[in-house]
């Protein structure tokens, strides 16, 4: 079961602001979800949870679908 507090606070989104379009607004999305990962994933390193080199590893898989992401929603600008 999800309880919508927990999710707002381990998730926050922030409103769009820019030039809207419908790419636009789905990056922005996909790069809000990067950041969060990514400062989970810092956190687990920092805890000790993961080592440098999963967390590493980790970040640069994420890196890469992002890139993805916006090569297929923004092109090449």
């Amino acid at each position: 079961m999800s309880n919508p507090d927990k999710d707002r606070f381990f998730n926050p989104i922030s409103n769009f602001r820019g030039e809207f379009s419908p790419q636009n607004l789905a990056f922005n999305a996909n790069l809000q979800e990067f950041t969060n990962r990514i400062s989970i994933i810092c956190a687990l390193e920092t805890g000790g949870k993961i080592s440098s080199n999963e967390a590493y590893q980790q970040i640069k898989d994420l890196w890469i679908k992002l890139d993805a992401s916006r090569q297929n929603l923004l092109g090449d600008d």
